[in-house]
């Protein structure tokens, strides 16, 4: 089967380039459909740069071998461009068989993946993604091809969760330990909202009893309603935001605004931090603005303005 595969561009945009030929492999019989797959991520802090090279993406359809789709050498992502409800695609409209899956792998080039920090300008860091040149990242979890349609799906990279600073001897600068969600496009809605943070620092800083403010802060996303916030800690097996988006000054308001995209239809808890939290350990941050929100696919829900008044 002769298939087109769109690859990367360094762009934003979800914009590609065709190029015909590129090895997709396996079979099967019956009906077929056609699937896409992006990326994009949820942001993080205190990186500028995080660039992944991806240079395959395998299915595994619940009865059958495995399906390849390989790019021409490697195609490099920086991850940190696709913030907000931006992707970009690593496969376009291939034919696969209809029916269940239920695993995806993304086989990554390690040498050609790097870091970049804020406050080190220019340097780049080594990036380890154990097993990511042979296995790859697995994410497992059944998830539909429907016949005679095209699905969507996109693969949700949560930087401010994955990338991790190793202590001692460590395979390379960074660590990736990849925190992957799929969804299908069709079933995920976003939240979006803003923050006077103007007016959280000075509250804070007036008052002894508070934690004064460390950076413009982030809004932390909990699955559920009613949730009571906790810290990022991602040894944790239980109790973890789902995302953790920062938020970004408006240069034409006095307030700073977010978006949490590609979060499945349901009730969520948010609330807003300006305490540094580390992602390896527990810390006693505290939250302002917490609220329920309600998502609905295909929508946009405005949340209330943090702090509550």
């Amino acid at each position: 089967m002769k298939r087109s595969i769109r690859l990367f561009t360094i762009s934003a945009l979800a914009a590609g380039v065709a190029a015909c030929g590129g090895g997709g492999s396996g079979s099967g019989s019956g009906s077929t459909g056609t699937v896409s797959f992006g990326v994009t991520d949820a942001p993080a802090t205190d990186l500028s740069n995080v660039t992944i090279a991806f240079t395959e993406l395998r299915l595994k359809p619940e009865n059958g071998n495995w399906i390849e789709f390989s790019v021409d050498g490697f195609e490099q992502i920086n991850l940190l461009d696709l913030q907000g409800g931006l992707t970009e695609p690593l496969i376009t409209d291939e034919e696969v068989p209809a029916g269940n899956y239920t695993e995806l792998r993304l086989i990554i080039d390690t040498e050609n993946s790097f870091v970049k920090k804020e406050s080190t300008a220019d340097a780049q860091y080594t990036l380890a993604v154990p097993s990511g040149e042979q296995s790859g990242l697995k994410l497992k979890g059944d998830f539909l091809v429907a016949a005679d349609t095209t699905t969507n799906f996109t693969i949700d990279f949560d930087v401010r969760k994955s990338i991790v600073d190793p202590q001692g001897n460590a395979l390379a600068d960074f660590m990736l330990k990849p925190s992957l969600r799929l969804v299908n496009n069709l079933e995920v809605g976003s939240i979006s909202g803003q923050v006077d943070v103007a007016q959280i620092n000075s509250t804070r800083s007036a008052n002894e009893a508070l934690a004064n403010c460390e950076y413009d802060g982030s809004v932390y996303v909990y699955d559920g309603a009613d949730v009571t916030p906790s810290d990022l800690n991602v040894n944790n097996e239980e109790g973890n935001p789902l995302m953790v988006v920062p938020v970004e000054a408006d240069p034409d308001s006095v307030f700073y605004n977010y978006t949490a995209a590609f979060l499945p239809a349901g009730d969520y808890t948010i609330a807003y931090s300006c305490q540094d939290d580390n992602n390896e350990q527990d810390d006693d941050i505290e939250f302002d603005g917490e609220q329920n929100v309600t998502v609905v696919a295909n929508e946009t829900t405005e949340a209330e303005t943090i702090p509550l008044q």
